[in-house]
This record gives C-alpha cells, structure tokens and sequence, in this order.
C-alpha cells in the first residue's frame, strides 16, 4: 500500500506539467468556444483545430495524471498524438495560408502561445523517460 502511495506522489515537474496542460485546455477550449459561436464561417478550419487541440490537451491531463501511478502507456500515446499534431497543423499553416486566416493554437508551431504547445509534448516525453528510468532504478 505504501509504495502505491508514494507512485502516485506528484512531482515538481508533474505538477507544472499539470498545471500547463489544464491551462491549455481552458486556453485552447474557451478560445474555440468563442470563435465557432461567433463567426465559425471565418476560419472554420482553424476554429475547429482549436478545439481539436483542446480535447487533445484534456485527454493529455488525464493521461499525465494517471502517468504518475505507473499507468504511463495513454500518456506516451497522448503526448505523441499532441506532438504529431502541433508539428502537422504548424507545417500545414505555413504552407496553406488561406486556411489559417485566423490562427488556431497549433498554428505557426504554437507561435501564438510563446511556442509552449511545441515544447509541451516534449517536455512531457521526457518527463516519462525520466520516470521509466526511476522504477527501473527502485
């Protein structure tokens, strides 16, 4: 029982890794949100990316989460999904500008957000490498 316990104690950078992906699930949703209720037709493209990414950032939080108790293969999976998808919508805003005539989270790689759903996926990746290394080591 002990050591289920302490497998599910969060880490500094579980916690900031938490905190960023609930962030980005208010950001990237709300966002969303208001651009398809107001003027979906705009840019319903990039509108309904956002969305898509804010679905996948919950998804992403629930993964991380449960990542903390050993349950690591839906983050891994997740955190990939994330990945492809912000290098995917990036590389297609760059090259179809017509369809980003509003920018989407992902778009321009996260341009928009500082570059943070770039470098989320990753940091997340790594977190788990760092993980797996620890129950390898106990």
């Amino acid at each position: 029982m002990a050591d289920a316990a302490a497998g599910s104690v969060r880490s500094g950078p579980h916690q900031v890794l938490l905190a960023l992906y609930a962030l980005f699930v208010l950001a990237a949703g709300a966002r969303s949100a208001v651009q398809l209720a107001t003027d979906a037709a705009r840019a319903p493209i990039a509108y309904t990316l956002s969305a898509v990414a804010a679905l996948t950032y919950a998804a992403g939080w629930v993964a991380i989460r449960r990542a903390s108790a050993g349950h690591t293969g839906f983050a891994r999976v997740m955190l990939w999904v994330e990945l492809v998808g912000v290098a995917g919508v990036g590389t297609l805003s760059l090259v179809r500008r017509d369809w980003f005539p509003d920018a989407s989270v992902w778009s321009d790689y996260g341009l928009g957000y500082g570059f943070v759903p770039a470098v989320l996926p990753v940091a997340g990746l790594l977190w788990l490498r760092r993980q797996r290394g620890a129950s390898t080591a106990s």
